[in-house]
């Protein structure tokens, strides 16, 4: 009787993490996307022997494995996470560690937006981990299915005081220009198409290091905020993003965003507008104050997808040199399923003599280091890419 009574309890104790299970769902998702392109550094500026102005090569373009788990808990509420693990199966991963060593398989696990938290039909979602905020809001991403480097986020989330001509800088990225670290993230209820975005981060590009820090010259308490509301209707949709960001480096400048965007759809058209404002100060007063604008198009038509982008940066009013660019982005894509596609691209930026804007994703993560222009170089790309969404 009492090797039966055991029996069951033993049992019992397997069985619980089953049941346990059953109540929980873990869906995948993701994408697998690269291909191969064409990069050229048109105008090429630099020293003799500085390298050659173009490359090609096959690129890795934004690949991800997502895993999106569930648990109903009752009364409308229920317990929510995501692990978006970006991948890069061409050839590096995170800063030019190999795909094959533990370290660069590890440092890649949380690299895109990854997060846990709590979510009610009644009240919203909120969250807490990494996450894309303000630099992605924009009528659409017309790099779905065709080059990253298409993509408008070129223009508009980069700014800075880009220096006299000749002279090789890095704008600084609004935002990241990719997901913000340390994040806590409401989002409200649909209300008839209404809704809202309030986000918070305590630091949004390291680990916290405030607590027995003794650099007091260097280092502060930073944070960042981001309000996004968002109007939708069944044709057409309006949005505003506020950024405000604070680095806990006192050397940093802190950075103001205003970004503002809509669209609507007619059958297979679907035409947007952007407008961006970037400001970066410091304690010695504004280092840029940069406005950009970009209209977008996109036509689908099965199975044909045809996108259009243009974008234009001001000239930076806190700086004297004429500093300004234009971008152009187009592409081809065609649904050979309702998963895979295969597109061609063309993306080209027209930088003034003291401008350094790149192609989206143009820099050392999709390319060589040397793929980033010094001021006044224009850089190119032509890409042929495959999609397999799943």
């Amino acid at each position: 009787m009492n090797k039966k009574i055991a029996a069951v309890a033993v049992a019992s104790v397997f069985a619980a993490p089953a049941v346990a299970l059953a109540q929980s769902s873990v869906t995948i998702s993701g994408a697998l996307k690269g291909g191969f392109e064409n990069l050229k550094i048109n105008n090429y500026n630099r020293a003799a022997g500085s390298g050659k102005s173009s490359q090609y090569g096959v690129v890795d373009d934004s690949s991800r494995i997502i895993f999106n788990i569930r648990e109903d808990l009752g009364g409308g509420l229920a317990a929510i996470g995501q692990i978006d693990i970006r991948i890069k199966p061409d050839d590096i991963q995170n800063a030019g560690t190999p795909v094959s060593s533990a370290a660069g398989v590890g440092s890649s696990i949380t690299s895109g937006n990854t997060h846990m938290g709590l979510q009610s039909k009644s009240w919203g979602r909120i969250f807490f981990g990494r996450q894309d905020l303000h630099y992605f809001n924009t009528s659409f991403r017309g790099t779905a299915k065709g080059s990253l480097r298409s993509d408008t986020t070129g223009l508009l989330s980069y700014a800075g005081a880009y220096g006299a001509s000749g002279t090789a800088v890095t704008p600084t990225p609004i935002a990241n220009a990719s997901r913000s670290l340390n994040v806590v993230h409401y989002t409200t209820p649909n209300w008839g198409g209404f809704t809202g975005i309030i986000a918070y981060s305590s630091n949004i590009g390291s680990t916290d290091t405030d607590i027995g820090n003794t650099a007091t010259q260097s280092i502060r308490r930073g944070a960042a905020w981001n309000l996004n509301p968002n109007y939708a209707a069944a044709n057409w949709q309006v949005g505003y993003s506020y950024w405000r960001a604070k680095p806990d480096a006192m050397a940093t400048p802190d950075q103001r965003g205003d970004r503002a965007w809509g669209y609507f759809v007619w059958g297979g058209l679907k035409l947007g507008l952007n407008y961006d404002r970037s400001k970066l100060s410091t304690a010695a007063g504004t280092t840029s104050n940069r406005t950009a604008w970009a209209p977008t198009l996109r036509y689908t038509t099965a199975p044909h997808n045809f996108y259009l982008e243009y974008a234009k940066a001001k000239d930076d009013k806190a700086t004297a040199v004429s500093d300004g660019a234009y971008m152009i982005g187009a592409a081809y894509a065609y649904d050979l399923s309702k998963r895979t596609s295969v597109g061609i691209s063309y993306a080209a930026v027209k930088n003034d003599v003291g401008a350094v804007y790149n192609l989206y994703g143009g820099g050392a993560g999709y390319a060589s280091t040397g793929a980033a222009p010094v001021a006044g170089e224009d850089p190119r790309v032509w890409s042929l890419a495959i999609r397999h969404a799943f």
